[in-house]
């Protein structure tokens, strides 16, 4: 049974199966970055809206996490190391 407010559309709260789909949806690779740019710019309800607002800001920080741990392993030479340890396990 679904429940309904007494509110406009925009402002319709999202169940919970529908924030556990919108949560499998982002996670799928390419695919999800498209719906949650599509979903982040241009939805109507704010409640999704905001949802994959706040799912963005998180794929934008663990790409600089990411990007940060990367640039300090290459800077002190953990880069050479990983590639002198990849070569060994081809011999």
């Amino acid at each position: 049974m679904k429940k309904t407010y007494n509110v406009p559309a925009e402002f319709q709260p999202i169940s919970m199966w529908g924030y556990f789909g919108y949560s499998i949806l982002f996670s799928i690779p390419f695919i999800g970055f498209i719906f949650i740019l599509i979903f982040s710019f241009g939805s109507k309800n704010v409640n999704k809206r905001n949802f994959a607002r706040s799912n963005f800001c998180v794929l934008i920080l663990v790409l600089l996490i990411f990007g940060i741990i990367t640039l300090i392993g290459f800077l002190t030479g953990g880069a050479n190391a990983i590639l002198q340890w990849f070569q060994s396990i081809g011999k």
